[in-house]
């Protein structure tokens, strides 16, 4: 019987090796970053699967928000778009199939024969971070703070000189 965690599950886990497929296959570096960034997004769709919001939403601040976009802005202003691909030949696609395979088994056989631990749902983790955040660990959150605020500031007044 199909209930509707499991649909979801692989609706995402689908979309994810779609993606995943899509980076490393495309030919246009551009789509590669793209591809990149939708199987980013994925994963912090398995976070939210797993109840595990905070960490869905760092993956979209930091992972998509940041990097993902700083690749794209590196990939736009330098124009690799219009260099000529290397070509492929058929004993390079053939060694790089068997070492996907070979990684593939030895992936599956380690997950088959793990001894898996069913996790206890541990209420709402957001607040359990959030509260120790703000609790005993609120002096080094606040120096943290201090220094991206450095950073950020001495960043626009690099950028500005130029």
């Amino acid at each position: 019987m199909i209930n509707l965690p499991d649909t979801v599950f692989v609706l995402i886990a689908g979309m994810m090796l779609i993606a995943a497929a899509g980076a490393v296959w495309l030919k246009n570096v551009f789509y590669n970053a793209l591809c990149l960034i939708a199987c980013l997004f994925g994963v912090a769709c398995l976070f939210i699967y797993l109840n595990a919001e905070f960490l869905a939403v760092m993956q979209v601040i930091i992972y998509i928000g940041a990097i993902a976009v700083a690749i794209l802005f590196v990939i736009m202003l330098s124009h690799p778009m219009a260099r000529r691909h290397a070509e492929r030949s058929g004993a390079t696609l053939a060694r790089s199939a068997v070492l996907a395979g070979a990684l593939f088994a030895l992936l599956a056989k380690a997950v088959l024969s793990a001894a898996w631990v069913r996790g206890s749902s541990g209420g709402d983790s957001t607040r359990a971070i959030g509260r120790a955040l703000l609790g005993e660990s609120v002096l080094p959150f606040e120096i943290v703070s201090v220094v991206l605020l450095a950073a950020i500031i001495g960043a626009l007044v690099i950028s500005r000189n130029r």
